[in-house]
């Protein structure tokens, strides 16, 4: 039983979103949580949420004012890449601005921060990536990411700056995302053409929202939040074929070269979570994972 005079207030950005979403579920048993919605303002179990536009900085100020959470999660951002791409203006608004004043607000407040980067930071050419390797990222997403990140800990060094990787799960938005594209295609034996030559060390959404409340308690500057396992995006294709065990699938394979697209991408994005492994962080195997998320369409 949650002690209501012991309890400590979370506010997480972004809430009704994937990561959110997760973020909240997660939360829900040790923390009071507050979250804001910007663009889809549904409820979210175990939180109270609020609309709010994160680029107004005096409305963002009275939402502080009002709940005084003792840490913030900041997950709220233009995330897709693409879109970032041809919307440099926009995007850049979220994902530097409000996270910049966000870690100036917690700054000046003495509240845990907690914000959500990227493995999108890098080139691609020299994986795994550790914390202090050299960011180089090849879209305008990865170059927002990096200046959100420089930002925040110019503002407020002892903020954790949680670079997470692909990440896959039930969706909490009415959009559906790749994972679910994925479940539709195999189960309905439709054609699903995947990269043989991108790698990533992929989570699942509990398990990020697990590593970032670790690290509003534990960690401090760059973080990894990557899985143990390296992988293609046509491998895990297949493994996840394998975990709804359905034969009739049809994965095509591709290259990055082979489609084109607004953002460029990167070859390799594997991450190096030893740092992270040491506090705790502790993702289970991939196929775990996949079993938990799955377990609905088995």
């Amino acid at each position: 039983m949650i002690n209501k005079d012991t309890i400590k207030k979370l506010l997480v950005t972004g809430a009704s979103g994937f990561l959110g979403w997760n973020i909240c579920q997660e939360a829900k048993q040790n923390w009071e949580v507050y979250g804001t919605a910007f663009s889809n303002p549904k409820k979210v179990q175990g939180a109270k949420i609020i609309k709010a536009d994160l680029t107004d900085l005096k409305g963002t100020e009275k939402i502080f004012n009002d709940i005084r959470p003792d840490a913030v999660i900041h997950a709220a951002a233009a995330t897709s890449p693409n879109f970032c791409q041809d919307h440099p203006d926009e995007s850049g608004k979220i994902n530097i601005d409000a996270a910049v004043n966000l870690a100036g607000l917690c700054a000046d407040k003495k509240i845990l921060f907690v914000f959500t980067s990227t493995d999108l930071v890098f080139d691609g050419l020299n994986a795994p990536y550790k914390e202090e390797d050299t960011v180089y990222p090849v879209n305008i997403y990865g170059e927002q990411k990096v200046m959100a990140e420089e930002g925040i800990l110019k503002k407020y060094p002892s903020a954790a700056v949680c670079r997470l990787p692909l990440m896959f799960g039930e969706p909490a938005t009415v959009a559906s995302g790749f994972f679910q594209t994925m479940i539709k295609a195999l189960k309905e034996g439709d054609e699903l053409t995947l990269f043989v030559d991108e790698f990533r060390t992929p989570v699942s959404g509990q398990t990020a929202a697990r590593g970032l409340l670790l690290a509003v308690e534990k960690a401090a500057g760059l973080i990894h939040l990557g899985g143990k396992e390296r992988i293609s995006r046509f491998n895990f294709g297949l493994l996840m074929m394998d975990v709804l065990n359905v034969s009739e699938a049809r994965i095509v394979r591709c290259s990055q070269k082979d489609l084109k697209m607004s953002a460029p991408r990167a070859p390799d994005l594997s991450l190096d979570s030893s740092r992270a492994f040491s506090l705790g962080y502790d993702p289970l195997p991939l196929r775990e994972q996949l079993l938990e998320c799955l377990k609905e369409h088995l």
